[in-house]
């Protein structure tokens, strides 16, 4: 990465990829991994977010193109990082279905290991997975998760407007099981799923059906139908431990355009 000064200010775009689910830190508060890419198929990674105190008309989703400012970070090595300004966050267009494949083929790799070798933290990977596991948190994590998050709602900024009710804690985490070949070789790995999506999606399934009819079709539809259809994972390196990979966020195959569909 060229060198770049911590006070210096740049401008760049994004295409957004991951977006996940809110995380409590000691620095910033709720912050949400946001990642994407650039045109050219550069990875970044833009931090702090605090997603839900966005305007609405800035708050992206998956495929969005945004525009913002950043600095180098102070703390934090990683090279694709950018401490973004929030405030000059803008959502500048969208990738229709038709050009997503073309952008993320260049970038796709079958594993980690080179990736790493490389010194980077950010990658897409095509897994074959074995098993998607829905296991349920302890009544400990839950209870600390909970404190935490309503800690950081209370420590509001004096000069923003927008209160936010602190998230309750999603009671299950989700993780995959999955293989990758890398130089001739198989690896098994096991990744917590921390895309927004998933959560997301058994909350509102929660809301409609109840949660035994929700953790079924969670598992029929992130367990079964994602892989049978075929997907992506966006990896990303925690922070504090550069050789552990989370998977920040799953891209559906069908996602991507390349599908013809006979309706």
């Amino acid at each position: 990465m060229p060198t770049h000064s911590h006070n210096a200010i740049s401008t760049s775009e994004a295409i957004i990829l991951v977006k996940a689910f809110p995380q409590i830190g000691t620095k910033h508060g709720e912050t949400v991994c946001v990642a994407g890419v650039t045109r050219s198929g550069e990875w970044l990674r833009l931090f702090p977010v605090t997603f839900r105190k966005l305007d609405d008309s800035k708050q992206f989703k998956r495929w969005d193109i945004v525009r913002f400012d950043w600095r180098s970070p102070t703390d934090d090595r990683r090279p694709e990082s950018r401490h973004l300004l929030l405030n000059s966050l803008e959502i500048i267009g969208d990738v229709p279905q038709r050009d997503r494949q073309s952008l993320l083929s260049p970038i796709e790799h079958r594993g980690l290991s080179s990736i790493r070798a490389e010194g980077k933290s950010l990658a897409l990977i095509r897994p074959v997975v074995d098993r998607f596991k829905i296991e349920k948190k302890s009544d400990a994590e839950i209870a600390k998760e909970t404190a935490s998050y309503q800690t950081a709602v209370s420590q509001t900024d004096m000069f923003d407007e927008r209160t936010l009710k602190a998230i309750q804690p999603c009671p299950y985490k989700f993780s995959y099981h999955y293989k990758t070949e890398e130089n001739g070789e198989t690896f098994k790995r096991t990744g917590t799923c921390q895309d927004w999506e998933v959560q997301a999606t058994y909350y509102r399934w929660r809301k409609l059906y109840g949660e035994e009819k929700a953790l079924a079709e969670i598992n029929r539809v992130f367990g079964e139908e994602y892989p049978q259809k075929g997907m992506l994972f966006a990896m990303g390196t925690h922070s504090q431990y550069p050789d552990t990979w989370l998977i920040n966020g799953i891209i559906r195959m069908d996602e991507l355009g390349q599908l013809s569909l006979p309706f």
